[in-house]
């Protein structure tokens, strides 16, 4: 059984790539096990552009937490997961993983991944870039993280997300 952590953050748009993924992983990778975490700003955009709640949405996980949460067992090291992915990862969520800056529940598990050398997919949406978000994808890169753009096809059409695992 692996064991994954599930982040989607707060942006405009990008929240239905965390539902996709979330659907994908239930669909193809059935020997998974889905800890996952919803910001509050994307429990907002969820409601509004997809219509789902976090409770729909937990749905697809074995463990559900809030953001704030921070005593849960994914915010420490001795929770063994085989990795987490943010999807969709706001310009915010990077800059404060690429500084350490660990004040919820998905920058502390992603701080917990990189300093355990588990592995961490942000998958950002943002565009254009401008070079401070350029620099922190450098940072969160040498740190550990894979940073992969969002691209639709790979994640409705196919399972390419998943071939990273």
């Amino acid at each position: 059984m692996r064991r994954i952590i599930v982040g989607i953050t707060g942006g405009a748009s990008g929240v239905i790539y965390g539902v996709r993924f979330l659907e994908m992983v239930k669909k193809y990778a059935t020997d998974s096990e889905i800890h996952l975490i919803v910001s509050n700003t994307a429990i907002g955009i969820l409601k509004y552009e997809v219509g789902l709640d976090k409770a729909s949405l937990s749905k697809f996980a074995d463990r559900s937490y809030d953001e704030n949460e921070l005593d849960a067992p994914i915010a420490s090291g001795s929770f063994k997961h085989d990795g987490m992915v943010i999807i969709p990862c706001s310009m915010k969520t990077l800059a404060s993983i690429a500084h350490g800056i660990t004040d919820n529940l998905i920058t502390r598990a992603a701080d917990v991944a990189l300093k355990e050398r588990r592995k961490l997919i942000l998958v950002i949406r943002e565009t254009p870039l401008n070079l401070i978000h350029i620099k922190n994808m450098e940072l969160v890169t040498l740190a550990g993280a894979i940073v992969m753009p969002a691209a639709p096809p790979r994640f409705i059409i196919g399972r390419g997300l998943l071939m990273i695992w």
